[in-house]
C-alpha cells in the first residue's frame, strides 16, 4: 500500500494534468486555427434576389374609389335693386324656371331740389324691380318679408337645383393614374340600385395646402406608404335623372382611363418611379444588376406597360433595391411598391 499511495496514485495525478493540458493546447491553437475560423464564417447558401421576367399581356387602368352621394350645392339669389320689398309671387318649395318672379322692389327716387323756392316740393317717384330666380330647380329659401328693406347685392333666397353628384377623394397614387380621366365612371351603391353610369366627371384640387400639419388630425404613421395619403383631390361625377338614390350613402367610383393589349408589361415592385419614364434593374446574364431607364405607361396597380427601354423575356429585379420584400419571399416583410 505503501508503494501504491508514494509512486501510483502521483503518477496517475501527473498522467491525468498531462492530458487536460494536451486537451486545451488542441482547442487554442488547432481548432481556432484561422482555416477552421474562415470555413465557419464562410454562408453555406447564397440567395439571389427575386427576378420577374418581362411579358406580353393586357393591362387597363381602373381606380376604384371610395365616396358618397351629395346634394348638389343651391344657387343664392341676390336682389337687384335697393328699396322697398313689394309684392312676394313664390313659396319656398315651388319649382321654379330661369326668370321666374319671386318677388317685386319698390324703389323710391328722390325728386332734385327745386330751383324756384317758391315752387311746391315735386313728389318722389316710384318704379317696380321684378327678382327673378337665375336657374331652374326647386325654390329652398327666400328670405323676404313684404315692406322688408333690401339693398342691391343682399342674399334674398335660394334655389336647389335637385340633382345629386358622387364624390369621393383621391390619394397621391391615384391622382396620378388619373391625370387623363375619361368623362363617365361606373357607381355601385351599397343595397341600392345596379351599377349605373354616372356622367361629368371631373377631378379637382384643393384650393390651398396646409403649410403645416394639423395637431388635431390624429396619429400618422411614419413609416405608411407616402403615395397612399389624401392630397385633398376629388373625382367627382353628376347621378343622372331616373336613377334612385339619396344625399349621404356610401358609393364606389370604378374609373377606367384607358386600357392596352399585348403590351410588354413589368410588375410594379420592379419600377421605381410612376409618371412616364421610371428605372428598373436589369438581371445581366453573368448576374449582374444593370440600372436601366424605362418609358411607362398605362397601369392596374399591379403592373405597368414598358412602353420602351426592356425586351420580351428580359429579367428584372423583382423588387426595387432597398425596399423589402413580401412574406414568403427570402427576407420577407411588408413591401414598399416602387410604383
Amino acid at each position: 500500500m505503501g508503494v501504491v499511495r508514494t509512486i501510483v496514485f502521483p503518477a496517475l495525478r501527473l498522467l491525468v494534468w498531462a492530458l487536460i493540458a494536451v486537451a486545451l493546447l488542441y482547442i487554442a491553437f488547432v481548432r481556432g486555427s484561422g482555416e477552421d475560423t474562415e470555413a465557419a464564417a464562410s454562408p453555406s447558401a447564397v440567395v439571389d434576389p427575386p427576378a420577374a421576367a418581362v411579358v406580353r399581356g393586357d393591362v387597363t387602368n381602373t381606380v376604384s374609389l371610395q365616396g358618397s352621394i351629395q346634394a348638389d350645392p343651391a344657387t343664392t339669389v341676390k336682389a337687384t335693386a335697393t328699396g322697398v320689398v313689394g309684392k312676394v309671387r313664390a313659396e319656398v318649395g315651388d319649382d321654379v324656371e330661369k326668370g321666374t318672379p319671386l318677388f317685386t322692389v319698390v324703389v323710391t327716387t328722390e325728386p332734385p331740389p327745386a330751383t324756384d323756392p317758391l315752387a311746391p316740393p315735386a313728389a318722389p317717384t316710384t318704379r317696380t324691380v321684378t327678382v327673378s330666380a337665375t336657374v331652374p330647380g326647386t325654390l329652398a329659401t327666400l328670405d323676404v318679408l313684404p315692406q322688408q328693406a333690401v339693398t342691391v347685392g343682399d342674399a334674398v333666397a335660394s334655389v336647389s337645383p335637385g340633382t345629386l353628384t358622387v364624390s369621393a377623394p383621391m390619394t397621391q397614387a391615384q391622382q396620378f393614374r388619373l391625370l387623363q380621366p375619361p368623362s363617365t365612371a361606373r357607381v355601385t351603391v351599397p343595397g341600392g340600385p345596379g351599377t349605373f353610369e354616372c356622367t361629368d366627371l371631373r377631378t379637382g384640387t384643393p384650393a390651398t395646402t396646409p403649410a403645416t400639419p394639423d395637431p388635431d388630425a390624429g396619429y400618422v404613421d411614419p413609416y405608411a406608404d407616402p403615395s397612399s395619403a389624401m392630397t385633398g383631390a376629388t373625382v367627382s361625377c353628376a347621378v343622372p335623372a331616373g336613377v334612385q338614390v339619396f344625399a349621404g350613402l356610401s358609393a364606389t367610383v370604378d374609373v377606367t382611363a384607358g386600357s392596352a393589349t399585348g403590351v410588354l408589361l413589368a410588375p410594379v415592385t420592379a419600377v421605381q418611379g410612376s409618371v412616364g419614364t421610371g428605372t428598373v434593374w436589369l438581371v445581366a446574364d453573368d448576374g449582374a444588376q444593370v440600372e436601366t431607364q424605362v418609358s411607362l405607361g398605362l397601369t392596374d396597380g399591379q403592373n405597368v406597360e414598358i412602353t420602351q427601354g426592356l425586351e420580351e423575356g428580359q429579367q428584372i429585379l423583382q423588387f426595387v433595391p432597398g425596399t423589402d420584400t413580401p412574406a414568403g419571399q427570402p427576407g420577407g416583410g411588408m413591401y414598399g411598391m416602387g410604383y
